[in-house]
């Protein structure tokens, strides 16, 4: 079977693959040796370009399917949200999934052709805001053009501080957020963390990203409705 570089360190095929590779036949090599020398680098030129095509890259979202909401929407007036942009790790944030292979092992492993569907921190804070509008009925402002004197919206800031994936085994996350609304004084901050178990292989591995998010997205909601419900101003990690 056939194994392909990471695509960090791929090198193109075709027309100056030789220039390309930065290997040229030495001016003294005999004709013979010259003309096989082009032809093996070639031909891993080409297998190289080969195993690009036979493996593309493969996106993934952190964003749920939709389906029934476990949080009854808001009712009433229009419910406004505003979530900040997410702060991550650095390691975390890039497009590309970074893995662990084995439990407890120090090495992880940067997933060349396994992105999520924008860099890592984008997409969080998209799906999160999704999936607790989704769950209040409630319109994230941050995204929507608001006139002076609309109705407050709740502002949400997020941190995450774990996301272990640890492929065919787990996901160990924890996230820091805080709530307040915007004519309030008074913001409160909570804690989430938890481990989701995941299926086989990087598309068991995102479905299971996926419910972490989901998770998280349901906690807040609950909150922002119970405290709609009583006391606007305090709302109950």
């Amino acid at each position: 079977m056939t194994r392909c570089l990471p695509t960090r360190f791929r090198h193109p095929a075709g027309a100056g693959a030789l220039s390309a590779m930065g290997a040229q036949p030495l001016p003294g090599m005999p004709a013979p040796l010259r003309a096989a020398t082009a032809v093996v680098l070639l031909a891993a030129a080409a297998l190289a370009g080969g195993c690009a095509a036979d493996n593309p890259d493969r996106y993934y979202t952190l964003a749920s399917p939709a389906e029934p909401s476990a949080v009854a929407p808001v009712a009433g007036p229009p419910l406004f949200i505003e979530v900040a942009p997410v702060a991550v790790p650095e390691r975390l944030a890039k497009p590309q999934m970074l893995v662990r292979r084995k439990p407890q092992s120090a090495e992880v492993e940067l997933l060349e052709q396994s992105r999520w569907t924008s860099s890592f921190e984008k997409e969080l804070r998209d799906a999160l805001s999704a999936g607790i509008s989704e769950r209040l009925g409630a319109i994230d402002a941050s995204k929507a053009a608001r006139q002076a004197g609309d109705l407050p919206s709740w502002r949400i800031t997020m941190q995450l501080t774990q996301f272990d994936a640890v492929q065919d085994d787990r996901i160990d996350a924890a996230m820091n957020w805080s709530l307040r609304r915007t004519d309030a004084p008074r913001a409160v901050t909570c804690r989430w963390t938890g481990s989701e178990r995941v299926g086989p292989g990087i598309d068991g591995l995102a479905a299971g990203a996926q419910r972490v998010v989901a998770q998280v997205s349901a906690q807040v909601a609950r909150q922002i409705a119970a405290a709609q419900a009583g006391n606007p101003a305090l709302p109950v990690c």
